[in-house]
């Protein structure tokens, strides 16, 4: 039986949805000049949709996507201080990632 999604776990899932929108649509606004976009798109997709193989347990495909925020924090800080025709999609990115951070933190509750 499923129960239903918490608030947080909503905007994390959200979050999530987004980061990896934002992957796809930041490589088609501006194309990588060293690399081919198939690549950098294989390399920041697929990340994104392993924990997919966990969604019917929320809370664990959100611990997944929360680990790899973490890379993702570091690609948008990366981008936001090196390149300034994409800071604002780095911008989102920080965010997004922080918000998934964010909703791990406040789904966790204490035990007595």
């Amino acid at each position: 039986m499923s129960q239903a999604l918490s608030s947080t776990q909503k905007t994390g899932l959200a979050a999530w949805a987004a980061l990896t929108v934002l992957q796809v649509s930041w490589y088609a606004l501006y194309p990588p000049v060293s690399i081919p976009t198939w690549v950098a798109l294989a390399l920041t997709v697929p990340p994104l949709l392993l924990p997919l193989l966990s969604l019917p347990n929320v809370k664990r495909a959100l611990l997944w996507v929360g680990i790899l925020a973490l890379f993702y924090f570091c690609h948008g800080v990366s981008e936001a201080w090196s390149s300034s025709g994409d800071r604002w999609l780095a911008a989102i990115e920080i965010v997004l990632t922080l918000l998934l951070i964010g909703t791990l933190g406040a789904g966790v509750r204490r035990r007595r």
